[in-house]
């Protein structure tokens, strides 16, 4: 992406902080200029018992969110980057604070020092780990909760309360059936964005996703399929067009895999046949039955908790038919039937390579709702200049374009609509996946862009070719020669 969007949103943000009436404004100005520059801010959002902290598990390759009831599941926690351990406690009032934590099997047990979640704003664990590098992820408490209080948290914290920034740049939403509430918050996250009608910084995660193959060893099979159903389904695909199903408890359990699980899981796969499919019929089974050679009631209850009924079916097998002999293999196969990879070539190709892009968009999104809810002569002059920004962007229009590609909002036969969808940057943002071409020689590439920018300049000439196709046509030309100027610039 062109960095002068980027650049022109820090001018514009810059000139409110400076020209800003009180202290306390130009420092909320300020601190929405540091965002622009800061880590994409990637929030995972749910109903109750979705699977949000397992999944942020997962992702990170740590075990660090609590996946329990705890006071600590009731408040919005930020995981970034940080040289040491560390946690912040931000209150409502008051500047952040440090607050002591320990390790509980893995998990942060944080001290709160007495304070209830209705008297804080977020809490924001620093952890040294590279995945965390250039990404936030913004833990959030259960929509559709028994507590209205708990469920607000987290609409207040990503679509923004009346005259509040929203901290999200992007969502990743997990579903386990499409609720209606689900869709109202997801509608609620696309109507604050700057583009309204753009659910390309939103992504779908079926979540749990082995049970609803009830477990069983093709589940995950039978997951991509009703994955697909609901990318299929208008009222899904309108405000999240990319479901994926993943299963965050085997994902992490695979990350974290210990020699000694594989042991049991080993000690399990030996015993008889008729035993085994016994054993494995019920969770209830797998953690009560006796049975000799075995592992024992309570190293099996662990395995139950750490992979699932699903995923001692899956390693069981693995190890028993010899696929799989030591940690290491039983790891990355589990990894593979997760959905973990897919999902974070997922995140990668949709939020990470346009990472600075969705920052400008929510930066946007928020100078416009600081101007708008502050009384000052020249904050109408500064939303002329936002407004201006947006339309002229062909970066945001892009993004537009592309949301409306992706729910069907745009008729188009199918060929050509995936031909604009990958010329916009929906499976890659550089040259090479723009083009639909394999990584060549930055000459052969140019020669690519050539040949496509004289084809989409004959179909905007067609005597045929449609009022809207004729813009759609106007945006690729813009954006290859957006292309041609800069990567593919000749010598």
């Amino acid at each position: 992406m062109s960095t002068s969007l980027v650049d022109r949103v820090g001018a514009v943000v810059d000139r409110a902080a400076e020209r800003a009436p009180s202290a306390e404004l130009s420092q909320e100005l300020r601190a929405l200029r540091a965002r622009l520059d800061g880590p994409l801010r990637l929030a995972i959002a749910g109903r109750v018992k979705a699977g949000k902290s397992t999944l942020l598990n997962a992702l990170v390759g740590e075990n660090l969110a609590p996946t329990d009831a705890g006071e600590c599941t009731r408040v919005v926690t930020w995981y970034s980057y940080g040289t040491a351990p560390r946690v912040l406690l931000h209150p409502l009032d008051g500047p952040p604070v440090d607050r002591p934590f320990r390790r509980d099997e893995g998990s942060l047990i944080i001290d709160l020092g007495g304070r209830q979640p209705e008297q804080i704003d977020h809490l924001e664990v620093r952890w040294p780990t590279r995945r965390l590098q250039g990404l936030t992820l913004v833990d959030t408490p259960g929509i559709a909760s028994i507590s209205t209080e708990v469920s607000a948290r987290t609409h207040q914290a990503l679509t923004g309360d009346v005259g509040q920034v929203a901290v999200a740049d992007a969502v990743l939403y997990l579903l386990r059936h499409a609720h209606a509430s689900d869709m109202n918050f997801m509608e609620a996250f696309r109507d604050r964005q700057v583009t309204e009608g753009t659910p390309v910084n939103t992504v779908g995660a079926l979540s749990r996703a082995d049970e609803i193959g009830s477990c069983r060893l093709d589940s995950m099979t039978v997951a991509a399929r009703v994955a697909q159903r609901y990318a299929e389904d208008p009222r899904v695909r309108r405000l999240c067009p990319t479901v994926v199903p993943v299963n965050g408890l085997l994902g992490h359990a695979a990350a974290t895999l210990r020699e000694s699980e594989f042991a049991d899981l080993a000690a399990i796969a030996r015993a008889p046949k008729d035993e085994v499919a016994r054993l494995l019929l019920t969770a209830d089974r797998l953690g009560r039955s006796e049975i000799p050679e075995d592992p024992g009631p309570a190293q099996r209850e662990h395995l139950l908790d750490r992979f699932g009924l699903f995923g001692v079916r899956v390693a069981v097998q693995l190890i028993g038919s010899g696929q799989v002999t030591n940690a290491s293999e039983l790891a990355d196969a589990l990894r593979r039937r997760s959905g973990l990879q897919e999902l974070r070539s997922l995140l990668t190709v949709q939020f990470t390579e346009r990472s600075r892009l969705l920052r400008a968009q929510s930066v946007l999104a928020g100078l416009r709702t600081v101007l708008q809810g502050t009384d000052w002569p020249e904050a109408a002059d500064l939303l002329g200049e936002v407004e201006r920004l947006v339309s002229s962007s062909h970066e945001l229009e892009e993004l537009h374009l592309l949301g409306e590609l992706r729910t069907g909002a745009i008729d188009l036969p199918e060929a050509r609509a995936a031909a604009l969808e990958r010329l916009f940057g929906g499976h890659g943002t550089g040259p090479a996946a723009r083009l639909g071409v394999a990584d060549a020689p930055s000459t052969d590439l140019r020669q690519e862009a050539v040949a496509q920018l004289d084809s989409w300049h004959r179909v905007a000439r067609h005597p045929l070719t449609t009022r809207q196709l004729h813009v759609l046509c106007q945006s690729a030309v813009r954006s290859l020669e957006t292309m041609l100027d800069g990567d593919l610039a000749g010598p």
